[in-house]
């Protein structure tokens, strides 16, 4: 089954993002950025969100994206 990602941050309204996702006949999956290493089909995931919160852009220090999600080129 094809699906969207939505990797959560820590945002207010990931949940919305997926429910939008879902009402236009698309499955999508939250996940957090420790899960991502956890996924085995790739080539079922058709795209990625990134989700954010407040302490992605104002705190030094969280979670960062690994590089091997970007090297499988996904539509972001």
């Amino acid at each position: 089954m094809e699906k969207i990602i939505i990797i959560d941050f820590g945002s207010q309204v990931t949940k919305l993002i997926a429910r939008r996702i879902r009402e236009l006949g698309v499955f999508s999956e939250i996940i957090t950025i420790k899960e991502i290493y956890k996924i085995k089909e790739y080539n079922q995931i058709k795209g990625i969100i990134f989700s954010g919160g407040p302490a992605t852009v104002t705190k030094k220090k969280f979670l960062n994206i690994p590089q091997e999600i970007f090297k499988k080129k996904f539509p972001y």
